[in-house]
């Protein structure tokens, strides 16, 4: 318990009376929020993949980041293209996420990123996480929804799978690949995938397949998972 002056108050709190002491009448008992902090360890399990900067937020349960069957979202659209994950974190704030947080730099082959996320304790906490796997048309990956009901000191970990965005033919073209492989454009607003739903991918088919113009080879290919991650709320 802490006290402090009205209009001074700069963290989240609840009055929970009031001073009839003539010496201090201006003095209220506050409880403060109780916050957590959450630390995100991603890693790319992959060969020759680069993922863009891990784009993570936290939520109440009631934020859908992407849902297998339906037409991705614009912010989805742009991650999977282009590995810009901060149009698909302007949606989720929009939709109610408590907090956002981006990644800095590329995660490569084998390397870990962390972000680090901190949020009230009040209610349940769920954590949304994606990114862009590069040297692709429009596969990501990611989770929508992890329950966090975590003690500090407590960890929680998982795998993800690769999905396809469904916003742009997988032509594989160098011109149409963002990543190293290829150097071309990321994300086009067009979408020109016959489905135009987010699905599991299915895969690459490179030159050593057969597809003469790819840009991609056996070393771009992947087996889900393509990543895994950990939580450890540390505060």
């Amino acid at each position: 318990m802490k006290f402090a002056k009205i209009g001074l108050l700069a963290l989240p709190f609840v009055i929970i009376g009031c001073s009839d002491d003539d010496n201090d009448s201006n003095a209220v008992i506050i409880e403060e929020t109780p916050m957590a902090t959450y630390q995100v360890a991603f890693t790319n399990l992959t060969n020759a993949q680069p993922m863009s900067p891990l784009a993570a937020y936290l939520h109440d349960g009631s934020v859908a980041s992407w849902q297998i069957g339906m037409p991705a979202s614009a912010g989805i659209e742009v991650l999977a293209e282009s590995g810009d994950g901060s149009t698909w974190l302007a949606e989720a704030t929009a939709a109610g996420a408590m907090v956002t947080a981006n990644g800095e730099g590329i995660v490569m082959p084998g390397n870990e990123q962390l972000v680090t996320l901190t949020v009230a304790t009040q209610q349940s906490v769920y954590l949304g996480l994606a990114t862009m796997l590069v040297n692709t048309n429009d596969a990501f990956t990611g989770a929508g929804a992890v329950y966090l009901n975590l003690a500090v000191g407590e960890a929680i970990s998982g795998v993800v799978p690769v999905m396809d965005a469904g916003t742009e033919a997988n032509s594989e073209l160098a011109t149409t690949i963002p990543g190293p492989a290829g150097g071309g454009t990321g994300y086009d607003a067009v979408r020109d995938d016959v489905g135009d739903y987010v699905a599991r991918h299915g895969g690459i088919v490179g030159i050593d397949d057969g597809k003469m113009d790819s840009a991609l080879g056996h070393q771009h290919r992947f087996d889900s998972p393509v990543a895994n991650w950990r939580v450890t709320r540390i505060e």
